[in-house]
């Protein structure tokens, strides 16, 4: 419950350590950061076979994200209908890390026809280079316009990360915004649940199951 709260809702991990307190359960903050660290990469990988397929129009977009007191680079991508397609933290925005990160949104989901992006050239050479080895290249398209929806998108993503005053440690970020994007994408309705229909917190608690 600590966990789920932790990456739905702005929350610190000092306020869930005084909301535990008030229900009687003597819980340090520490412990619920921990209890975070070894979950999530658990129930993002069951996440993933749950997903639900995503659309072939792309929107690229990258978001900062204060670590240990620098800025570095949170790129996200989107659908048309808005449906998140994937997520990687990196240190710089470069060609290197763009490539990267549209290689494992690749790997991870359907291969896109088009991929919206702004006039960032390190997105577009790290997609120039992946477009090089295909067959059937993506169609590239670059319009600060048509991106709209993934910054209007991560807003939802920097209302739970903002309270947490920036971050401290690369890797322990990336599994924390990791799991803030499951329960932000569970919300969506992005994962099956059998037809079942359960809210979102019951959805989160299944991946454990």
């Amino acid at each position: 419950m600590c966990v789920r709260w932790y990456v739905a809702y702005g929350l610190s991990l000092r306020n869930l350590e005084e909301m535990m307190a008030e229900r009687g359960i003597d819980v340090d903050h520490s412990t619920v950061h921990r209890w975070a660290i070894k979950l999530l990469p658990a129930l993002e990988k069951v996440f993933r076979v749950r997903k639900r397929p995503v659309g072939k129009s792309w929107r690229v977009d990258e978001t900062y994200i204060k670590v240990k007191g620098q800025w570095k680079y949170l790129y996200r991508v989107v659908d048309k209908a808005g449906d998140t397609i994937d997520f990687l933290l990196r240190a710089h925005r470069d060609k290197a890390a763009a490539k990267r990160y549209f290689q494992k949104s690749i790997e991870h989901n359907a291969e896109p026809e088009v991929v919206t992006i702004d006039k960032s050239g390190a997105n577009l050479a790290a997609l120039e280079a992946i477009d090089a080895g295909r067959q059937t290249p993506i169609w590239i398209r670059q319009s600060k316009y048509l991106n709209n929806i993934i910054e209007q998108d991560h807003r939802a993503i920097k209302r739970r990360t903002r309270p947490r005053l920036g971050f401290k440690k690369f890797r322990c970020d990336s599994i924390l915004l990791g799991g803030i994007q499951i329960m932000h994408m569970i919300v969506k309705g992005q994962m099956y649940d059998g037809g079942i229909d359960q809210p979102p917190a019951q959805q989160f608690y299944s991946l454990a199951a």
